[in-house]
Formats: structure tokens, C-alpha cells, sequence
């Protein structure tokens, strides 16, 4: 089974953006849709490793995470946390001193939507 979410996250000048990801494991699949339908869950927050490439499912940034290492946290260390437009402005950065192994968990994410009905299955582009 194959399932695509999006997470929020405030920027530095106050904007919201939106993260797509995909999961594409049954327990984690279960997993998004229990945080997304209890509002007390606590470990809302999504940890990845990125992959420095654009996704069709993602067209808005310019890379993506892995979708066998995505799995939700309430608490992480600092060294994984950035937001999403630094991580754009310095992906060439990354998997250095920048998120070292190309660990990224953005500590203001919040996972925010289930997108599935969005995405076009034969291509992974999210349609307009």
C-alpha cells in the first residue's frame, strides 16, 4: 500500500508552507492516520532522511524524504531540526555539518493532512 501526507510548518517571516511525503509501509500508513484522527497525539512531528532530489508528489521543493525512513517523533535532537525554506536555500549543504546523514526532523512540523486522493497514481504528480 502506498499513502501520501503533508506536514505544516511555519516559516521564519511567518508563512505556512506544506511538505508532501510518501509512506509506503502499512504500520506507518496506520500510524499518520491515528495522529491525524486523535487531536491529543503527541508525536505529530515528521522525521526523515532527505533525499536531494525533486518528487513529483512534492513539486513545490526540491527535494524529498525517503519514504522507508519517515516515522513521527514528539521529541528529537537539535542537530536534525531546520525549517523547510533553509533547507531549501542550503540543500547543497546537506548531509554535512548541515543535518549530518541527511537526517531532517523539522521539530515545528506538524503532520497536517492525508493527500492520497490528490496524487495521480500513474505518475505521483499532485494535481492541481
Amino acid at each position: 500500500m502506498v499513502a501520501y501526507f503533508s506536514f505544516q510548518q511555519e516559516a521564519p517571516d511567518g508563512e505556512l508552507h506544506a511538505f508532501v511525503f510518501k509512506l509506503v509501509h502499512d504500520d506507518k500508513i496506520g500510524e499518520a492516520r491515528r495522529i491525524l484522527a486523535d487531536h491529543s497525539a503527541t508525536k505529530v512531528h515528521v522525521l526523515g532522511t532527505i533525499v536531494t532530489s525533486p518528487a513529483p508528489y512534492n513539486p513545490v521543493w526540491s527535494f524529498h524524504l525517503e519514504p522507508d525512513s519517515i516515522s513521527f517523533f514528539e521529541l528529537a535532537a537539535e542537530v536534525c531540526d531546520a525549517n523547510v525554506t533553509y533547507v531549501e536555500k542550503h540543500l547543497s549543504e546537506v548531509g554535512g555539518a548541515f543535518l549530518p546523514g541527511n537526517a531532517w526532523c523539522p521539530w515545528s512540523s506538524r503532520l497536517s493532512a492525508e493527500v492520497t486522493a490528490l496524487i495521480d497514481a500513474s505518475t505521483e504528480a499532485l494535481r492541481s
